[in-house]
Formats: C-alpha cells, structure tokens, sequence
C-alpha cells in the first residue's frame, strides 16, 4: 500500500540523496525543494520523487510544500557562512520558519539533521547555532526527531575525497588539528536511521548520536587516505598557532578548505559517548570496508564512477 508524502529540505545533497532513495525504496512519494532543478537531476528519475524549484525561505512556500504531507525532514546546512549563508540564517532562521509551517500545514512529524557536539558553550559558531536549532525543535510541540551525526563518509563526501585530491596534487600535506578526533560514520547508515524513524514512536522526542565503530585522529585519517587512494604522502602536522594562521588564509579563498570557525570546532572531540543507538537495529559501517570502493587508484580509474553518484550509490 502506497505510503504518504515525505517532503526533503536539502534532499539533493550528498546526505539527501541517499535518504531520499531509500524512502522511495520503501514506497514514499518524496518532495525535493532545491534552488535549481537542474543541480538535482540525479533525483529526478527516481519514482516518486518531484524535485521541484522553490525559496524554501519563504514561509508561504514552506507551508504549501508540507500541505498533506505526512513528516518533514530538514538537512539543510552548512560548515562556513559566506554572502547571505550565514549559521543564523540556515540553521536557526530556516529552523523557526520550517517549525512554524509544520504547524499551520498540520504536518505532524519533523526530522532534524542536527551536529554532534552542537551545545550553546560550544567552541563555534556553527556548533552553537546547531544547538540553538536543536532547542526550538524540542520546543515544537511537534512529534521530533533530532540526529548528531559524526562526520560522514561515503562515494560523494566532501570529507575523506577532500584529502585524497590534496594528497594526489600536493607533495606534502599540510594539516592542522592533527589531533582532532572523529568518529566517521557512513551515509548508508544514516539514510537508514532517518527512514526507519518516521513511523516508529519510539524516536519521537528523541535526540541520537550517530558514529562508526572507530574513533581516528585527523592525522590518522589522512595517512589512511594516502594510503589506499595510492598518494601516500609525508604529512606536516601544524601547531595551533599555525593551525590558525593556515585556517585565516584558506578562508579568503574561494571553497574555503578550512576556516577559523571549523578549527574551533575541531578543539572539541567529534565521537560519541555511547553505542550506536540499538532502537535503528543496525550494526555501524567500518570505514575501511567502503572506504576503497571510492578512494583506491582503481575506482578513480573506473567507468561507473559517474553512474554511481547520479544514482545515489
């Protein structure tokens, strides 16, 4: 029997994409918002889904979007401000806008895409402003779900492909935080905690820390790149000072690798302080098991690359 309709803010990103093909696997009709159809193409041909272009900061557009539909889920999100892209704007402003049209369109059940280690004393702007979005979500009144993934490893992350497209341009990589700890955690899982929570009261009102089975230092992470994308380089480990000094100049630069704030996130460990959540009845993803599949010299190498990220997969 056909489920109901899930609209997806942020649906066409990396995190997004595989949480949509997994609610159309598991037979909903998903509405995707994105600034430009164009940029979600990948979503277009799956069933089910309708991608369409809307100002999802405009409440009256938010409130017709979720007319009928059964849950909202919220990705959207960003890790440096730039223009109108400020932490305020996209995870606090966007946050009250979407609660605000859940309840006048009668839509019951929100997701929440939130960040570990978000708190109000937290060392960055963009840790503080992920809790601030937190605190309204549990004010909602709304049946809510809230997730704090570690950072997230997959075939189209932003994260480990980063390093290893340093790692095969540049003779050495210069790193700072070497010692910022994380605990990755892969897209796949994710995708699977949010769907499975929709309709499983158990999650309503809860908050869940998401992490694989293994905590890495940064540094730790960049060998293991090096190692099995086959650009296996020395790695010069920066002090704070330096660390801030490098973060000051990559900012001004188009892309902005790493900013002030980012490294004042990294001064606070990215793991979790307990297992898995049980409630999800899945065993978390080893890094090294996927890790290859994208990153060793023989999948830059292969054909299927490109269908691989217009799928999803």
């Amino acid at each position: 029997m056909p489920m109901g309709s899930i609209v997806v803010l942020g649906g066409g990103g990396f995190v997004g994409r595989h949480i949509v093909s997994k609610l159309v696997s598991d037979g909903y009709r998903v509405i995707v918002p994105t600034r430009r159809r164009e940029a979600a193409k990948h979503l277009i041909v799956l069933p089910t889904v309708d991608v369409v272009e809307e100002d999802i900061h405009d409440p009256k557009v938010l409130e017709r979007l979720f007319d009928g539909c059964e849950a909202v889920v919220n990705l959207v999100g960003i890790i440096s401000e730039s223009g109108r892209g400020t932490f305020d704007r996209v995870h606090v402003e966007l946050t009250r806008k979407v609660i605000a049209a859940c309840h006048n369109a009668r839509v019951p059940r929100l997701l929440h895409m939130s960040a570990l280690g978000a708190s109000a004393d937290a060392p960055s702007d963009y840790l503080k402003s992920k809790a601030a979005a937190e605190a309204m979500v549990a004010a909602s009144g709304l049946k809510w779900t809230i997730f704090r993934p570690s950072v997230i490893f997959g075939h189209e992350d932003r994260f480990l492909n980063l390093f290893a497209r340093l790692a095969r341009v540049a003779p050495v990589v210069a790193l700072a935080a070497p010692q910022a700890r994380f605990q990755p955690v892969y897209v796949a899982d994710v995708a699977h905690c949010f769907v499975r929570s929709i309709n499983d009261e158990i999650t309503f009102g809860g908050r869940y820390e998401l992490c694989g089975p293994k905590v890495y230092t940064l540094k730790q992470l960049v060998t293991y790149v090096g190692e099995i994308s086959g650009a296996v380089r020395p790695v010069f480990t920066m002090g704070p000072a330096l660390s801030t000094l490098m973060a000051s100049v990559l900012e001004r630069l188009p892309g902005k690798i790493l900013t002030r704030d980012n490294l004042a996130s990294m001064r606070k460990d990215n793991v979790c302080d307990c297992p898995f959540p049980a409630v999800f009845g899945l065993a978390p993803t080893a890094l090294e098991s996927v890790a290859p599949s994208y990153l060793s010299p023989g999948a830059q190498r292969s054909p299927f690359d490109h269908y691989r990220a217009e799928s999803g997969r």
